[in-house]
């Protein structure tokens, strides 16, 4: 895989997905990290459901404190793991009111150290919520970087540091949401669609499928 053919597919990918985002619903930094706290092993429609519950109740760190633990699992019990969940949510408002004034921080460390937030949520609220070009690893990118040979890696670090260095300068910030939007409904686990793949002549997957 080379520069000009990396280059290339993220040229069509931008032609394909002009305006890439994520498939959660949000209108504010803090309703993206609740979210996105709420979507592990979770789908976004899921987490969508259940938000549409929430934030018209709370929507604030201050309002999910005040909606109290068990208000706030009676609001997002359709989704995995709610119980775990709730409280990781519940301890990110205190933090969140107590130190940062009820705003979400915009420094990857800050947002790491909240209950629940690992590197890829961070990147995902410092790309998506703040415009930083950051870019988030999950499964589907993942899969996607080793499959086309974008960013071969074995893990998600090392796919993640392949991405920041290979993916030209213009494209960094919307990657992460065409690679994952490519993985979910075209370069999908089990039988990739590289019949109807805007990419198909430029990856570099060897056991192609040839399905629309």
């Amino acid at each position: 895989m080379n520069v000009q053919k990396r280059h290339e597919i993220f040229a069509r990918l931008r032609e394909h997905m002009p305006e890439p985002t994520t498939e959660l619903h949000w209108s504010t930094p803090f309703e993206l990290l609740a979210a996105v706290l709420l979507s592990a092993q979770a789908t976004d429609v899921g987490v969508n459901k259940a938000t549409a519950r929430l934030f018209p109740v709370a929507n604030t760190p201050q309002g999910i404190i005040d909606l109290g633990i068990d208000g706030l699992k009676e609001h997002i019990r359709t989704i995995g793991l709610y119980n775990t969940k709730a409280e990781n949510l519940m301890k990110t408002c205190r933090i969140l009111v107590e130190n940062y004034n009820g705003e979400v921080p915009q420094t990857r460390k800050a947002l790491e150290s909240l209950p629940g937030v690992g590197r890829k949520t961070a990147n995902v609220i410092l790309n998506t919520a703040f415009g930083q070009p950051t870019i988030a690893v999950d499964t589907h990118i993942y899969r996607v970087s080793n499959r086309t040979r974008i960013a071969p890696g074995k893990d998600v670090i090392e796919v993640e540091k392949k991405l920041m260095r290979h993916v030209p300068r213009e494209f960094r910030h919307d990657a992460h949401h065409w690679l994952i939007l490519h993985g979910r409904y075209t370069c999908v686990a089990r039988k990739p669609r590289c019949g109807s793949c805007v990419i198909e002549d430029l990856c570099e997957y060897p056991d192609k499928v040839d399905i629309a």
